[in-house]
């Protein structure tokens, strides 16, 4: 259950046995089914979950009433609403499991005592955060910068697997196109 996040932290700081067992005794690991709301908007996140297996999507609704997918994440993945995490303060954001999950929770209570006890596992953090921020900006620059046909070449280039794996309408209000242009988009390339 826990070499997948093992693997995960190593790449950013070693651990002793002892270490390693002190990390894993914070964590609760936790089966969750496919179509789970995790976090609701209004809700405080009391969660931070690195994703063991499935797929889980981030989105709010706009005005309108229409979801606004902003992530997908998978495996090997950490999944929260940072700001409603951090600053306890009421999220914007619903998360939810597109498939059946199997996650390893940190509560903030947890992480805590978890940075408190190995404060080495602050640089595990920061580099979650500065991976995040780096691929909402890449997100960002593609919104604005590309047309519809490269925005899904690059999703698909980027996450090869989640197309597979998510119905097609998430990915095109991730991509901010309506479903019949993303089936359009896929038929003439398909003729390429």
């Amino acid at each position: 259950m826990f070499e997948n996040i093992a693997n995960n932290v190593s790449k950013c700081i070693s651990l002793s046995d002892k270490e390693k067992n002190f990390f894993y005794s914070v964590l609760e690991p936790r089966n969750v089914a496919k179509k789970t709301i995790l976090l609701s908007e209004g809700e405080i996140c009391q969660f931070e979950a690195y994703i063991n297996k499935g797929c889980i999507r981030i989105y709010y609704i706009d005005e309108n009433g229409f979801e606004v997918n902003l992530q997908f994440s998978v495996e090997d993945w950490w999944v929260s609403d940072i700001a409603s995490f951090s600053e306890h303060k009421p999220s914007k954001l619903y998360i939810e499991t597109l498939e059946d999950c199997e996650l390893l929770i940190l509560t903030p209570e947890k992480k805590e005592i978890l940075l408190n006890e190995l404060p080495k596992f602050e640089k595990v953090f920061r580099l979650l955060v500065q991976r995040k921020l780096s691929v909402m900006q890449d997100r960002l620059i593609n919104t604005i910068a590309k047309t519809a046909e490269e925005k899904y070449l690059n999703f698909t280039h980027l996450y090869p697997t989640i197309s597979q794996r998510v119905p097609q309408h998430y990915i095109a209000h991730y991509l901010g196109i309506s479903p019949e242009f993303l089936s359009k988009i896929r038929t003439r390339l398909a003729k390429k």
